[in-house]
């Protein structure tokens, strides 16, 4: 399943802040945020529904996050 989210992050210095928290809470996804796009698309391609679990990380982080339907 592919996931979208609305986020906050902005640069690649705070993706890569970001990147050994997604790639723990979700290990065999494949992942990647498209900051040129005015909405800082993060796009997951997960086996599993993390939809909860990754808006509660980037929270957690003080970044706006929500999934785009």
């Amino acid at each position: 399943m592919i996931f979208v989210f609305k986020t906050s992050v902005k640069t690649k210095m705070q993706v890569k802040q970001l990147k050994p928290h997604i790639n723990k809470m979700l290990p065999k996804a494949t992942w990647n945020f498209d900051l040129t796009d005015c909405d800082k698309i993060l796009r997951v391609d997960s086996g599993e529904n993390a939809v909860s679990e990754i808006i509660d990380l980037l929270h957690v982080h003080n970044y706006s996050c929500e999934e785009l339907a």
